[in-house]
């Protein structure tokens, strides 16, 4: 899941003390005790605690374990809790959105497809989501929430420059970011190895990063769609004094964006926060917009970071950690969740909620038609390797676009068919 902007997931794990992996038998009388992991970060405090009273509440003889659990080394634990090796079991686990494709491919997740016809509204997820958690026809996965990246803009640097509205189309953004590049001030910051930036426009074009046929996974970014979404990339990253050869981390965007001379970057809406925190003078200068699509009717394409929810097949307690999906994944809780943290619904029928919360607004029209990465179970290793990185940059520095590509295809397509 991990959207590096973003690199959002939480998980409150309820791991009660358990032997092996599965959830915990019956404590006093008829009680159970129910376990729920959930990341780091994905839900406040305040949520988890006000969720469990009234989840408890309605279900008297369910006790809800809930615990946090750490990001790091958390595709070991939850392999061990799948495989029956894991000291404290779970019923109900958040894993993120691109992660479940390696969980299926380890074995021991409970299938939910019936479930999320009848009971969860399946036909409405995001797209970004929902994908991702299905694996040959079959659901595992299902959604929680979602985030994705906006463009963060500089009010005032957009009034300077005479630019009233912000842009709908791709052209209009070439247009204002032109205007807004000049002198000592950035158009728009946007270093050259943000790939998943550059996936969203791989995807407008009708192209892809890897494609699967005859049931082998091959790389794509030398296929024409694929690269023409790299000139556009190219053509707005030259707005800018954006690294080449870094990714947007190297140094934090949101860092150079505060120190006031960058009219826009890209990025989840919650880096806002962090901007105004290291510049105080830009509170109430800083506003959304969503990423442009080719027209104005259609915003762009996004990489979808966020939360599936999966249920161990070794769980003890499979009708009751369905209840419990049901509660996280219904209207109030989904409206809380959403409005608490400022993330997007698992579905696109309830993005109204968020309607008072300006980044999460902007967020809703790309997570509409959001996007995941390749369901490969190999597809971490690729980013682990990450040959699209050194691909933007040789593109970016003047190389043939077309050869650069086929160098990284060629990777992806060894990394993604390679034995383990």
């Amino acid at each position: 899941m991990k959207m590096r902007f973003i690199a959002v997931c939480t998980a409150l794990a309820a791991a009660a003390a358990l032997s092996g992996c599965g959830g915990a038998t019956g404590s006093a009388g008829d009680r159970q005790t129910v376990t729920l992991w959930l990341m780091k970060g994905s839900a406040s405090q305040d949520f988890v605690a006000d969720f469990t009273a009234a989840f408890e509440k309605e279900h008297p003889a369910i006790d809800l374990d809930v615990k946090i659990q750490e990001w790091k080394g958390i595709g070991d634990k939850v392999n061990a809790v799948l495989d029956g090796t894991a000291r404290e079991g779970a019923d109900v686990i958040e894993v993120g959105n691109t992660q479940v494709a390696q969980y299926v491919e380890k074995g021991g997740i409970e299938e939910l497809t019936l479930e999320g016809l009848r009971q969860w509204g399946s036909k409405d997820w995001l797209r970004g989501l929902a994908d991702p958690g299905s694996v040959n026809g079959a659901q595992y996965g299902i959604p929680w929430y979602a985030a994705n990246r906006v463009v963060i803009y500089n009010k005032e640097l957009f009034a300077n420059a005479g630019i009233k509205a912000t842009p709908k189309n791709r052209a209009e953004w070439i247009q204002a970011t032109q205007k807004l590049d000049k002198g000592d001030q950035q158009g728009i910051y946007l270093a050259g190895q943000n790939w998943y930036v550059l996936a969203g426009f791989v995807w407008d074009e009708g192209g892809e990063l890897a494609v699967e046929t005859g049931g082998q996974w091959v790389g794509a970014l030398d296929d024409e769609k694929a690269l023409a979404g790299m000139e556009f990339y190219k053509q707005l990253q030259a707005l800018g004094d954006g690294p080449k050869d870094a990714d947007e981390e190297t140094p934090p965007q949101s860092e150079v964006f505060a120190r006031g001379r960058v009219a826009q970057i890209i990025a989840p809406p919650g880096q806002a926060a962090a901007i105004e925190a290291a510049n105080p003078d830009l509170k109430g200068k800083l506003g959304f917009f969503p990423i442009p699509g080719k027209t104005s009717d259609r915003v762009g394409a996004v990489f979808t970071g966020g939360s599936d929810l999966i249920i161990p097949a070794r769980t003890k307690q499979r009708k009751k950690a369905v209840e419990l999906i049901t509660a996280l994944v219904g209207e109030q809780w989904q409206t809380r969740l959403a409005r608490t943290m400022s993330y997007v619904p698992n579905k696109t029928t309830l993005a109204h909620v968020v309607e008072g919360n300006e980044g999460a607004a902007t967020m809703a029209p790309g997570a509409a038609q959001g996007r995941a990465t390749p369901k490969s179970a190999r597809w971490a290793e690729v980013e682990a390797k990450n040959p699209i990185k050194p691909f933007m940059t040789a593109v970016l520095t003047g190389r043939d676009p077309k050869q650069a590509a086929t160098t990284a295809s060629d990777t992806i397509s060894k990394v993604l068919s390679s034995d383990r």
